[in-house]
């Protein structure tokens, strides 16, 4: 019998596995763990990791590192700016790039022992060349600033760039991360939110410096976002990213079409959160549009966002029995 992590690593490498692996990739709406609360799961389970092991999900851990540090301002109100100009970004520019790692060196060295164990499977998230600058300029100057501040939308990502390949040593010195995201949310329901050119000229860069290094690590390279992928997918995979998740079905993501025009892509998701409270025979014919992808090797089923609260306690004890049935079955 394969190991949780064994099982994970394998599977995104196209081998053969006795299951797949049995995973929530992402933690969970504070408003769906403070129903559960009240529907009996204990008060004392509010951190991921431990309400993953509750459901007797495979561990996963995951680290967040932030390009935002300490002290920063924060914008005037939801995707509003925090800066506006380079002057405004060189201002703000001490506050950012934080020194040392968002978690204790003795806490990853303890998941890395659990993960020498083949018990954890552990990766990483830092900001990338799309989202970062986003989070800065807020969402209507980060779309202008393609067009009115190129230096300026380089200068962020030159600094990022350098920031997230620092990082990336120091992680990799403690632990291994067994695959990473890029967290970028380029694309809508419609598509990407950018053009090609824009895409070559302001994001295609920085990856092809950061993922040949990821790669040399051991890493497996995947971008995080939300929307429509589907145009998305062919220019990151020229720049050498390998996989994507969550594969929001609402937005129309097909993965089954995914995998017959990128036979090499890894994916993790597509299973439509909107169904999950539905029963069980609608969480079947979900698993069942699944299961030819689950079959086909490099995906790992799991919800295609954070569980909405419309989910009760047992609603979602249904949906993990299913998954690990269906994971089961996919395997053999």
């Amino acid at each position: 019998m394969l190991t949780h992590r064994e099982r994970f690593v394998r599977v995104l490498s196209f081998e053969p596995v006795d299951r797949l692996p049995v995973i929530e990739w992402a933690g969970w709406w504070d408003k769906t763990v403070a129903r559960w609360h009240g529907e009996g799961l204990s008060p004392s389970l509010t951190d991921a990791y431990e309400i993953r092991r509750h459901f007797g999900l495979d561990p996963v851990q995951q680290m967040w590192i932030p390009g935002i540090g300490p002290g920063t301002p924060g914008p005037t109100r939801h995707g509003g700016a925090i800066v506006t100009s380079a002057a405004d970004y060189q201002e703000v520019r001490r506050f950012l790039y934080p020194d040392g790692l968002p978690v204790a060196e003795e806490t990853l060295r303890a998941w890395a022992e659990e993960q020498r164990r083949d018990d954890l499977v552990f990766w990483i998230s830092v900001e990338g060349h799309f989202w970062f600058p986003r989070r800065l300029l807020g969402i209507e100057g980060h779309l202008y600033a393609f067009y009115d501040q190129p230096a300026l939308m380089h200068a962020i990502n030159e600094d990022l760039l350098r920031f997230n390949l620092d990082v990336i040593d120091r992680v990799c010195a403690i632990i291994q991360p067994d695959f990473m995201t890029f967290a970028e949310d380029m694309s809508y329901n419609h598509g990407p939110m950018l053009s090609r050119n824009q895409f070559e000229e302001f994001i295609a860069p920085y990856y092809r410096e950061t993922v040949p290094k990821l790669k040399r690590a051991g890493i497996r390279v995947f971008v995080d976002s939300d929307g429509d992928v589907s145009t998305l997918v062919p220019w990151l995979e020229e720049v050498g990213v390998e996989g994507m998740l969550p594969l929001e079905r609402m937005a129309g993501v097909d993965v089954t079409q995914l995998r017959r025009d990128h036979p090499d892509l890894r994916m993790i998701g597509a299973f439509d959160k909107t169904v999950m409270h539905r029963g069980e025979e609608r969480i079947r014919q979900e698993f069942e549009r699944l299961t030819p992808v689950m079959r086909s090797g490099g995906y790992v089923p799991s919800c295609d966002h954070q569980t909405p609260p419309e989910v009760s306690l047992d609603d979602y004890r249904l949906y993990v029995r299913l998954l690990r049935e269906y994971a089961e079955r996919a395997a053999q």
